[in-house]
């Protein structure tokens, strides 16, 4: 003969299947509502993250008319003043320089037109922190001449990038942006 106590003995009433049910629905449902404010957080955090990687720039010396610039006797920092693009607001049209706001690769332009001359050429450098990485040098005695020259860099955050215009040396830019600095962000590190 079989004994059951009390407690082993449950009534499986429609009315308590039911209640057991809601509960197990409630607690389904918080933690789905858990699951997804987390999943919301975190796409908010790629949406950010995705926001910083998006650095790009583009600009050329003159903002309006044309104009020759230098030479002058040491090398002078070039400012890009015409800002053509600035995603991410990394390059300071003011001061002509390009900061890194993430760690990553990133590449840069330069590209000059100069007025042919028997003593002067046209020539910019590219510099990361202070260090010649590139130049962009022409010199013809007569007639317009160009030159371009880019480099790909590896960027800490902080790091800075510019161009400057070479002692005695000078560029020429009008509105048709013949003497440009452009920079973007390949990818993060």
């Amino acid at each position: 003969m079989t004994s059951f106590t009390k407690a082993t003995i449950v009534k499986r009433t429609p009315e308590k299947m039911s209640e057991r049910l809601v509960e197990l629905l409630k607690s389904e449902n918080d933690a789905q509502a858990m699951n997804l404010n987390f999943t919301a957080s975190q796409v908010e955090d790629l949406r950010r993250e995705r926001e910083e990687r998006r650095v790009s720039f583009s600009a050329s010396v003159v903002t309006s008319g044309a104009a020759n610039i230098g030479p002058f006797s040491a090398a002078t920092t070039l400012i890009y003043r015409n800002v053509i693009s600035n995603i991410g607001n990394c390059y300071n049209k003011n001061t002509g320089v390009f900061t890194a706001l993430v760690r990553g690769v990133y590449h840069f332009d330069v590209s000059l037109l100069g007025q042919g001359h028997a003593s002067t050429a046209a020539a910019v450098t590219l510099h990361k922190n202070g260090e010649h990485v590139a130049i962009a040098y022409t010199h013809t005695p007569s007639h317009w001449t160009s030159s371009s020259n880019g480099a790909s860099l590896l960027l800490e955050v902080g790091d800075v990038v510019y161009v400057n215009l070479r002692a005695h040396a000078w560029v020429y830019d009008n509105t048709e942006r013949y003497t440009t600095f452009s920079g973007h962000l390949l990818f993060t590190m």
